[in-house]
């Protein structure tokens, strides 16, 4: 990141952290960092296509969500776009499927410079609360929309979409069928952003899918990242004993 992204990015997790932590100790953040952390665990071990219930339930798992998931999705697709260029002239929309806090459009639109829209997609009424909060506070033109992601809106070509952490939430018939929405996109001349975790157990399909990126002249990689993260996640990890000092995924992009 930039130094202005980098400023920006701190201003807008410092925020988060004076909202989150007004009411709430630190302590009951990372009980409920822990039972987030297990219930994501326990769905891989399920298989996929099942979503974690409950994930957002409770304002201590939605304080995690936000002060410890949100900036290294953010950090992710930060490092992610600043090596595949993905594209600092877009000026029309960027689809940000399951959005989330919107950290992941945020950073794709922030770090390449772009002045596309981005458009927040959740089934969540707090996740795109939380959305519209985080794109006013990073300066991002944006608008969010509550709905499922299985049927993508009608774009422009050279629009972008990113799918972060999302299409293994998906039963497999959802996501082929995403994700053929999303090879058609690629084809009328969008652009096209998937990341995954690195971990066979998250994303089982991802070879399958992979191949077929390959095939139409995409990119497939695995990135392995030691990042300086901020002071608040570091202090959640180190307290719920997660692995925070690396950032491991993957992604596609067309």
């Amino acid at each position: 990141m930039q130094d202005d992204d980098r400023a920006r990015f701190n201003a807008w997790l410092q925020q988060a952290e004076q909202r989150y932590l007004a009411d709430m100790r630190v302590q009951e953040v990372t009980r409920a960092l822990r039972a987030l952390s297990s219930a994501y665990v326990e769905r891989r071990a399920r298989g996929n296509g099942q979503r974690v219930h409950g994930a957002l339930d409770t304002a201590g798992k939605r304080a995690a969500f936000a002060l410890y998931y949100a900036p290294l999705h953010f950090i992710a697709v930060a490092e992610a776009v600043g090596v595949l260029q993905t594209g600092a002239s877009m000026s029309g929309s960027i689809l940000d499927l399951g959005c989330g806090t919107g950290a992941a459009g945020a950073a794709w639109a922030l770090v390449t410079g772009s002045t596309a829209t981005v458009i927040g997609i959740d089934r969540h009424p707090w996740a795109l609360s939380e959305a519209r909060w985080t794109y006013a506070q990073l300066g991002v033109k944006s608008r969010v929309k509550l709905g499922e992601i299985e049927r993508l809106p009608v774009a422009a070509p050279g629009d972008g979409v990113i799918a972060a952490y999302t299409l293994n939430e998906l039963t497999d018939t959802a996501r082929r069928r995403v994700e053929q929405q999303l090879f058609e996109r690629a084809r009328d001349g969008g652009r096209v952003l998937v990341l995954e975790p690195l971990a066979g157990a998250v994303a089982p399909w991802w070879r399958e899918s992979a191949r077929r990126v390959e095939a139409l002249g995409g990119r497939v990689d695995e990135w392995k990242l030691h990042v300086d993260v901020p002071p608040v996640v570091r202090l959640l990890g180190t307290a719920a004993g997660l692995n925070f000092r690396e950032l491991r995924f993957q992604t596609l992009f067309l």
